[in-house]
Parts: structure tokens; C-alpha cells; sequence
């Protein structure tokens, strides 16, 4: 009640200030248009204004409120197409997985305009269609995939090499691959899809070069990795040792080798044979040599008998390493071919028959045969020749044979029989 009074008080005292104002006040207002002109008092041309400018208002608000209907109705519509793109989008995804390949890509395709992910839709479409065999609608459906988002090379581009890849298109994948690799140098998969292309197409020093970049981001175990770069190496030295001109490339090859695979014997017999193709007999004589105190291998020991560096000076090592492994029957074969190529024939029998006692050998008996006949001694060389193909008759797999000369067909016939049953 009080508010009430006091509001009524403000109004008398309001109304009052104001007529006082308007007595006290006068003025007009005068507004000619050509020869009309309109006058009228200032006090009253006021309220004009004012009741014109409510009434602007009002106008312009109730039009605004008029357009509301119209704009919220497009919300509406393009929020219930998301939401629809987004079901179809979770649909087709959840085909894919399950396999169900044309479902998957219709309804991937069907949602793509609409979603707000328009390029997981036509990646994974494009998959799908892959796997249909309708590999020129999964290349349309990559390439709608990289007009749909801007900055989506890379995406694209990994998809595109993933579908080749399995399509066995080795080289064409290998040259986005690379192309992504300038762009891209350190980016995870693009390495892993260089080593599966490398390793397809057989490109053994691009997959050695690769190793360190792939190990320095930890996307190769030490085990694998240390088998990749063996297997690179085997290829490459056996490559190129076919010509005898690139010995300076498998010098440097070796140079380049991790430390790691250059104690692998394999390696060392590989790169000693390249060696000698390329006339580097000395060099391949130091690398055995120094191979052997680092690591005593019957592999090296053999190869190291067939060299033709310095005979006097190979036998005389090759005598010390006896005094250290006196039964050695391998180190034994290569004493007696050193011993040949010294025209030291009796040396070289005893080293022969010491290492056909160690280990009966049918190699052993053959060079025993071949020495014996150029000695003369035919009989001996005969026996040992005979020993030699019984030793390599033992190694051979049991196989059928044909009946000897005059044998009873009964008898081969059971000995077939024989034969199968085992």
C-alpha cells in the first residue's frame, strides 16, 4: 500500500514537472514538403515521435517473430538429416566389420552428404567396394573421399596404398609411398607400408636404408629387424657379386653393414665369395682369417682351403690352428687342400686319411681318390672311390630302384613291395 502511494506521488509530481515545462517551454515544430507545410507544437510533435517509434517497434518485432517458424523448421530439418546420417554411418561401419561388404558400402555412400564426417565415409566405402573386386569404384569413391575434406592427402593417400598393396600393385603403391615419404618423412605408417612395399617388390637396399628410420621411431622389434637386415644383406651381396665389376659396391656394402650382422658367418662366406669373384683373394684371406679368431666356424675353415692367396703362408696358419684343435676333421680337409697346392703330397695324403678317420666323409674320400690316381696308385684310388659314392649312397633318400640284371621279377617285385610299405 505504501509502494502504491508513493508511485501514485511520483506520477502527480512527474505530471506536474512536465506541464510546468510546457508552459514554461514553448516551441513548435515545422516540417515543409514542396509548398505544404505541417506545424505544430513542440510538446505535441514530441509525443508524435515517440508514438511513431513504438509503433516501428512493435512492427519490425512482430515480423522477426513471422521469420522464427521458418529458420527454426531448417534447423530442424538439417539436425534429423545428421542424426539419420550418423545412423546410417554407424550401420554401414558395423557391416564392414561384420563383412557384410555391399551393405556396408550402400549405406556409407547413402549417409555421405549429410554426415559431418563425409570422409570416414567414403574411406571405409571405398573399402568395402574393395573388397566387393570393384576395385574402380573403390578408386571413385577415394577420390570423392579427398574433394570432401580439405588437408585429407595423406588419409587418402595411406588408404590408397593399404587397397594397392593387397590388389599386389607393388609399384604403383611404392611410388606414393614415396611421394607421401618426402612429404610425410617420419610419419608411422607411411614407413610400415615402405617396408611391406620393399619387401614385395624385392628392393633390398631400399629396405636396409629404411631399418634405422623404422627402429629410431620403435616400429620394429630388435628381432625382426636384425632378420630384415640379414636376409637385405644376403640378397645384395649374392646380387652383386654375379658381377665382378662391383667390388668397390660390396666393399662399400660391407662398410655400411651394422657391426652386429658382420660377425654372422653366412655373411662372411657371402662376402669372402664376392671378394674373390672380384679378383680380391688377399682381402677375402685377411677377412677368414680374422673371422676365425673371433669366432671358429667349420664353414670358414672350408672356404678358407679353397683360396689361392699365399699357400706357404696359409698352411703355416692354418698348422697353428691345428695345434689348438688337433681333431678337427674339417680344419684336417683344408690342412690337406693347402697342402696340395704346396705339392706337399704326402702331407697332404696323412692330412686326408687324419680327417677320414675323425669323420668318414665322402668328399674326404674323393680327394683321397683323385690324389691316389695321379700318384699312380690305382687301387687305393679305386677303394677310396668306391667309399666316396657308398658315403653318398647313405645320404640319398630311400627311393625305389630298378631290378639288377638277371634278378627274378618275383624278387623286385617284392623289393617294390618293400619299398611302399615303408
Amino acid at each position: 500500500m505504501r509502494k502504491l502511494l508513493l508511485i501514485v506521488l511520483f506520477g502527480l509530481a512527474l505530471g506536474a514537472l512536465l506541464g510546468q515545462l510546457m508552459v514554461s517551454v514553448p516551441g513548435y515544430w515545422l516540417v515543409r514538403v514542396g509548398d505544404t507545410s505541417y506545424q505544430t507544437s513542440f510538446w505535441f510533435g514530441l509525443v508524435l515521435l515517440l508514438a511513431v517509434f513504438l509503433i516501428l517497434h512493435f512492427v519490425l518485432r512482430v515480423l522477426m517473430r513471422m521469420s522464427y517458424p521458418v529458420s527454426r523448421l531448417k534447423v530442424w530439418n538439417r539436425r534429423t538429416r545428421h542424426r539419420n546420417a550418423m545412423k546410417r554411418t554407424v550401420r554401414g561401419l558395423v557391416a564392414l566389420a561384420e563383412g557384410r561388404w555391399k551393405r556396408a558400402e550402400k549405406s556409407l555412400v547413402k549417409a555421405a552428404d549429410d554426415s559431418s564426417t563425409p570422409l570416414v565415409n567414403y574411406l571405409s566405402a571405398a573399402l568395402a567396394a574393395h573388397y566387393q573386386g570393384r576395385y574402380e569404384q573403390a578408386d571413385t569413391l577415394l577420390k570423392r573421399a579427398h574433394l570432401s575434406t580439405e588437408g585429407a592427402d595423406t588419409a587418402v593417400g595411406l588408404m590408397q596404398v593399404q587397397l594397392m598393396l593387397d590388389r599386389q600393385q607393388y609399384e604403383e603403391a611404392l611410388a606414393i609411398l614415396t611421394r607421401l615419404d618426402r612429404q610425410l618423412p617420419n610419419h608411422p605408417q607411411v614407413l610400415k607400408q615402405l617396408k611391406q612395399a620393399y619387401l614385395s617388390v624385392n628392393d633390398w637396399d631400399g629396405l636396409r636404408r629404411l631399418m634405422p628410420r623404422l627402429a629410431s621411431r620403435q616400429l620394429i622389434s630388435p628381432q625382426e629387424r636384425n632378420q630384415l637386415e640379414l636376409r637385405a644383406y644376403k640378397e645384395l651381396l649374392v646380387h652383386e657379386a654375379r658381377d665382378p665389376d662391383n667390388v668397390e659396391r660390396i666393399r662399400s656394402l660391407w662398410a655400411d653393414m651394422p657391426d652386429s650382422l658382420r660377425g654372422n658367418v653366412e655373411l662372411v662366406v657371402l662376402y669372402a665369395e664376392a671378394l674373390v669373384r672380384g679378383n680380391e683373394e688377399g682381402i677375402a684371406e685377411r677377412l677368414l682369417r680374422h673371422s676365425l679368431k673371433e669366432r671358429w666356424d667349420s664353414r670358414l675353415v672350408l672356404r678358407y682351403g679353397l683360396l689361392n692367396v699365399d699357400p706357404a703362408r696359409q698352411l703355416v696358419h692354418a698348422e697353428k690352428w691345428l695345434q689348438e684343435r688337433p681333431n678337427d676333421p674339417d680344419l684336417l680337409l683344408t690342412l690337406g687342400r693347402l697342402a696340395l697346392r704346396n705339392a706337399y703330397w704326402g702331407k697332404a695324403q696323412e692330412y686326408f686319411e687324419a680327417s677320414q678317420r675323425q669323420r668318414p666323409s665322402g668328399l674326404v674320400c674323393a680327394e683321397l681318390a683323385r690324389l691316389y690316381a695321379n700318384l699312380g696308385e690305382h687301387n687305393k684310388s679305386q677303394l677310396y672311390y668306391r667309399q666316396s659314392v657308398e658315403l653318398l649312397d647313405k645320404s640319398l633318400p630311400s627311393l625305389p630302384q630298378p631290378a639288377e640284371p638277371g634278378e627274378p621279377a618275383e624278387v623286385a617285385d617284392d623289393e617294390q613291395e618293400r619299398h611302399k610299405a615303408s
